[in-house]
């Protein structure tokens, strides 16, 4: 075991410490005021969309929140088939994660698109069994977008029975190109923007990075 020196503390001169105190004070005030100020609790729909990378990512960071303060997970992935690092981690919370991948791989690779509105109507049928399901704390719907973007799924009856859940089940939807009607149901929605992305430079897809 190696000991790191603790680094000394910079010298700062009393007036600017006092000048720097007092305005993290005050800002310490607006912020607790502004929390305070926050009273309703209830379960939320998420929308993770965009061009850029960590849509997915971001939502299976949530599920490991979701399961250190005790709630149950539900996963059901539309479109993707391939197993995933996230799965194989999450899956060792036993009973605690409900995962069904659902899908049977994106649509340019299926080229069938009968096969693809049957496998993600089965994915939404899960996904509608597991809503019901009361120990179910938190439901990621992984791609869900992509689903509605190419008409698989009735778009109408999805935003629907998402405003319609029960009150404490928060919901999280991932996948490129949102619906606007999606967007405007969600409680919360975040887009992912491309700034830069590896793959333009010849890098491959890497298991710990992609899936």
């Amino acid at each position: 075991m190696t000991h790191e020196t603790p680094e000394e503390t910079p010298d700062v001169p009393p007036d600017a410490a006092a000048r720097h105190r007092d305005k993290m004070q005050k800002r310490k005030a607006v912020q607790d005021a502004e929390v305070a100020a926050k009273t309703i609790e209830k379960g939320l729909l998420l929308v993770h969309t965009g061009p850029g990378k960590g849509k997915s990512t971001a939502a299976f960071g949530l599920a490991l929140r979701a399961l250190g303060h005790g709630r149950r997970v539900g996963v059901v992935q539309f479109i993707k088939s391939r197993p995933t690092g996230e799965q194989a981690a999450l899956e060792s919370f036993g009973d605690r994660v409900v995962w069904h991948t659902a899908g049977e791989g994106f649509t340019w690779e299926t080229q069938d698109k009968a096969r693809d509105i049957a496998a993600c109507r089965r994915a939404w049928e899960i996904a509608v069994g597991l809503m019901d399901d009361a120990s179910i704390g938190l439901l990621i719907l992984d791609e869900l977008n992509i689903a509605l973007r190419y008409d698989y799924l009735p778009l109408d009856e999805v935003v629907a029975r998402l405003s319609e859940r029960r009150p404490d089940l928060h919901v999280v939807v991932t996948g490129r190109n949102a619906k606007p009607a999606l967007t405007e149901a969600a409680d919360l929605v975040t887009e992912m923007t491309l700034v830069k992305h590896h793959f333009a430079a010849g890098v491959k897809t890497q298991a710990g990075i992609e899936y």
